[in-house]
This record gives structure tokens, C-alpha cells and sequence, in this order.
């Protein structure tokens, strides 16, 4: 069943896993000259494109309150690749805000109704 409520919730757990993501891909970028420095990244692509709404489902059930960071041995920063990243992260996080701001308006809109 559909909660307000729940759907925050899950929200909220977006927008917890984008800030750790945009923590690590910092770290990637200023790191970039650091001999031995492993990158790292947060994959939640994956659990993106499965879902049936934009935000909900596998992500929250998945993922929980704290996203694993992913260690990439083997692979080298390339500040572009790092940079393109950071955009894409950008824009995950502006639909988790207007889908955040949408919840809000429909709880409004509930309670002035029932005034």
C-alpha cells in the first residue's frame, strides 16, 4: 500500500547514498596525483534501472540506510571520467529533491483538503 511516508523514507535513503557517492568521487578526483590511492565509487546504477517508479523499490530494500563503498584496484582516475561522474550524481540528486519536494506537496494538499 502507498505511503507518504514510506515513499520519504525511501527518499531520504537516495539522498543519504548520493552524498556518500559525491564524498567518494571527491576523494577520487583529489587524490588524482596520490601514489597508491585506490578509487572508489558507489554503483547504484543497477538498482536505478530495475526500479518501477523513479525512486522506490529495490533501492531502499537493497542498499539499507548506508551504501558499500566499491574499491577499484586495478583501475586508474582519469579526472574527466571522475568529473563526468559528479555531473551524473548531480543530476540523481535533483530527481530525488523534486521527488522529495512532490511528496511534501501531496501531504499538503491531503491536509488542506481534510480542513
Amino acid at each position: 500500500m502507498y505511503s507518504p511516508l514510506t515513499s520519504m523514507g525511501r527518499v531520504a535513503l537516495m539522498l543519504d547514498l548520493v552524498s556518500q557517492r559525491q564524498v567518494a568521487l571527491g576523494s577520487n578526483l583529489a587524490n588524482v596525483h596520490t601514489p597508491g590511492y585506490v578509487r572508489r565509487d558507489i554503483n547504484f546504477g543497477e538498482y536505478l534501472s530495475s526500479m518501477n517508479s523513479p525512486l522506490e523499490t529495490k533501492l531502499s530494500q537493497k542498499l539499507g540506510p548506508s551504501a558499500i563503498i566499491e574499491e577499484h584496484y586495478q583501475e586508474q582516475i582519469r579526472p574527466d571520467k571522475e568529473l563526468l561522474e559528479i555531473q551524473n550524481n548531480a543530476l540523481i540528486y535533483n530527481i530525488a529533491t523534486r521527488r522529495m519536494s512532490n511528496i511534501i506537496n501531496e501531504m499538503k494538499t491531503a491536509i488542506n483538503v481534510g480542513k
